[in-house]
């Protein structure tokens, strides 16, 4: 599996990003699956249903299954947060991995940079940032893209990884 991963500040446009890019690509034909950093606590899980009440029960994993899809919850209960590595080998294999998070890894990357967020680029500092997707014009070592240029980007990303 290829692995590329989108990264910014927090309101960078990340995200919106990341869902054209599965559009743009899987509409080519080409499969993908994505993984999200969460820097915060969160719940896939609502109080009150069945599968909530088997992990406060004290449950390792709940695999929720139905007709239309399943979810396997993996609760932590106190150890460290697993790496993007062994994270990636738990999913099927697909042509392109898209993560989103994970700056600090060693994978190859597009940062989305927005320039009202006031945060600094990470791209001068971070050599696995191989392109940066702005809504501001920006002068780089490396090439940048209109962010909502999505079709550019996944010809970028798309060649970077060879599919």
């Amino acid at each position: 599996m290829k692995i590329y991963g989108i990264v910014g500040y927090k309101n960078a446009g990340k995200t919106g990003l990341m869902e054209r890019l599965v559009t743009e690509i899987t509409g080519r034909g080409i499969s993908v699956s994505t993984l999200k950093h969460a820097h915060h606590t969160f719940d896939v899980d609502h109080p009150g249903k069945d599968s909530y009440r088997h992990r406060q029960a004290g449950a390792q994993q709940v695999l929720l299954a139905s007709g239309t899809r399943w979810a396997l919850m993996s609760e932590l209960r106190g150890a460290a947060e697993p790496p993007l590595a062994d994270l990636l080998q738990l999913l099927s294999p697909v042509d392109l991995v898209l993560v989103e998070g994970y700056k600090r890894d060693a994978h190859p990357k597009v940062e989305a940079f927005r320039a009202v967020t006031g945060n600094p680029l990470i791209a001068p500092g971070d050599p696995t940032v191989r392109a940066v997707a702005s809504d501001t014009g920006l002068t780089l070592d490396r090439p940048v893209f209109d962010l909502d240029d999505t079709a550019a980007i996944a010809d970028f990303i798309l060649a970077e990884v060879g599919l």
